[in-house]
């Protein structure tokens, strides 16, 4: 009798969080410059000074940079950001079907939308106070500018950790934990329930194998309602976790600061960005994570075929 095929046998937790963390960060590495522009245009009008630059829209913002601090800029804050998906990521994403499949046990045969907001709430909040500071250094580095004399307030990333460690307390990098956490726990649910309902539905339906093209849709589709339902979540995260120690006493405080001087489309700074980068990063993270799964499977049965 013939043993079960890659594609029969499911994957391991280890390979689901290996391949998460591997797809996340190629996913990153490629949109990066557009996490960046988001950054700053999210963090525009907060200082209203005659000297600063303004940016306008996605391109604009992505060019003015390159041009007026250097191509390298749009990658600054990328180690942390690295390091920051192989802390967050793979475990968000590695272990969702996991602890899917521990809520939805003995329940239903096929897990319901209960189970999987369930799971997209617990592993996205677990990850977020594992990973926090390292979103805490990227969100700086990223926002950081040393444009008309300014002093950059970090020259790398481990010098980063260490003065905010040293200057702010640990807590400092753990600094924005509530409105990263809730921006995470939207993004996680909506994200991995989009992504997870779509591609169900094509493949029930028989509109779509499962495979590359049926991954590609879901991924983007997924990517549109996330940016949605997060944005206004992230544009108040960015703004906290980058402000200098008192320049907002809470979260709240920081919202209330953008609507009454910025007014409520405050809140959606940064969209375009927002959703370039995170559709792209989605196509190409949940496409890069379903190939990598089923190549390390297949590598495991050719393996133990071998021995």
């Amino acid at each position: 009798m013939a043993g079960p095929t890659a594609s029969d046998v499911p994957p391991t937790m280890p390979v689901k969080i290996f391949s998460a963390g591997v797809a996340a960060c190629v996913a990153d590495v490629i949109t990066f410059p557009l996490d960046t522009a988001k950054v700053r245009l999210q963090i525009q009008g907060e200082c209203q000074t005659s000297r600063a630059i303004r940016y306008k829209g996605v391109l604009g913002t992505v060019t003015t940079l390159a041009k007026t601090e250097g191509p390298m800029k749009l990658y600054s804050g990328l180690p942390a950001g690295l390091q920051r998906q192989i802390s967050f990521a793979s475990l968000r994403i590695g272990l969702y079907d996991t602890v899917l499949e521990f809520f939805s046990t003995g329940k239903e045969t096929t897990a319901g939308l209960g189970s999987k907001i369930a799971a997209g709430l617990t592993t996205g909040g677990v990850a977020v106070f594992i990973g926090q500071p390292t979103e805490v250094v990227k969100v700086r580095l990223q926002a950081q500018s040393h444009l008309h004399g300014l002093k950059p307030r970090y020259t790398g990333t481990y010098n980063a950790y260490r003065i905010i460690a040293t200057t702010e307390g640990l807590t400092g990098l753990w600094k924005g934990t509530t409105p990263n956490l809730t921006r995470n726990v939207i993004i996680n649910c909506t994200e991995l329930v989009t992504y997870d309902l779509m591609k169900e539905a094509l493949v029930k339906k028989k509109l779509l194998a499962d495979d590359l093209p049926c991954h590609f849709v879901s991924a983007l589709i997924a990517g549109f309602c996330t940016t949605v339902l997060s944005s206004p979540v992230d544009v108040v995260k960015t703004r906290f976790v980058n402000s200098p120690p008192g320049q907002y006493t809470s979260v709240p405080n920081c919202a209330m600061t953008m609507l009454t001087k910025e007014g409520p489309l405050a809140f959606f700074k940064g969209f375009v960005p927002s959703f370039l980068r995170l559709g792209s990063w989605n196509v190409i993270m949940f496409v890069c994570f379903e190939q990598l799964k089923r190549e390390l499977m297949k590598s495991g049965q050719t393996v133990n075929c071998a021995t």
